[in-house]
């Protein structure tokens, strides 16, 4: 376990070294999609659920934060230590492909939940503000799975892709072309129901409306999918990425590029 711990705490102090990245930078973005979509257009859009606009958006933000920052942070170290040799240093320690993987999944939840954090803290005094009263939480432990959840599948399907991507170029390019896009298109900023009939059977085959929606209705208690359909289908794609990044990973991927 000291291996495992070591390379745990190595990923946490990763990212703590560059708060500016790590937690200014969201904060920043976070402001600015609270005053521009929250405060400034919240007014011109109809929720189908009767919320305050502030309300739907604020959870789709926090899983928006979470989601891309685990993202980043497994694909962004394992990239990296492609180039740099690391990971040939790692394949000759004692440590199992396990360990490994739940080391980088524990670090890019800490990171990921770090940010979602300050995105609710941001988002909830934006609402205290408009509305004049506090966003409290209407289920915890559901917002606790979903949290834990999305935060491992993100992270793991990190590891995937930056196992596949042989430069910053090819991970960049997923982020931007196939990630940002379902991240939209999962709910974060408008309802499904407010969709044409059509686009709403098309979205519901995008898996990230289902982490988006389960973490909403953990905050605010209002879903556009069912609960436990959403609790399974993102479970389900825990397991396929787990073993995705089990299977990458014992390709012997460690060749250094």
């Amino acid at each position: 376990m000291i291996i495992f711990l070591t390379l745990l705490r190595r990923e946490i102090k990763r990212f703590m070294k560059v708060m500016v990245q790590t937690v200014v930078s969201p904060f920043v973005t976070s402001f600015l999609y609270l005053l521009v979509f929250g405060v400034s257009l919240g007014s011109q859009v109809n929720d189908p659920h009767g919320l305050p606009y502030l309300a739907f958006l604020i959870p789709g933000l926090v899983m928006m934060s979470l989601m891309n920052n685990a993202f980043q942070n497994t694909s962004s170290s394992i990239v990296t230590s492609k180039f740099s040799g690391d990971l040939e240093d790692i394949r000759v320690a004692p440590i199992t492909n396990h360990q490994f993987i739940w080391a980088l999944m524990i670090g890019a939840l800490i990171r990921g939940s770090v940010v979602g954090l300050v995105t609710y803290i941001v988002g909830t005094g934006f609402y205290s503000y408009i509305q004049g009263n506090f966003l409290g939480v209407a289920h915890p432990w559901i917002l606790f799975y979903f949290v834990i959840v999305g935060g491992f599948i993100f992270a793991l399907m990190g590891i995937c892709i930056a196992f596949w991507a042989k430069t910053f170029d090819q991970l960049s390019a997923f982020s931007a072309f196939i990630l940002l896009p379902l991240t939209y298109l999962g709910g974060v900023f408008i309802s499904i129901k407010s969709l044409h009939p059509f686009w709403q059977r098309v979205s519901e085959w995008n898996p990230l409306l289902y982490l988006i929606n389960g973490l909403r209705y953990g905050v605010v208690g209002v879903s556009d999918v069912e609960i436990m359909r959403a609790m399974m289908v993102s479970l389900i794609g825990f397991v396929v990425f787990y073993i995705l990044a089990l299977w990458s990973l014992k390709r012997g991927s460690f060749q250094r590029w």
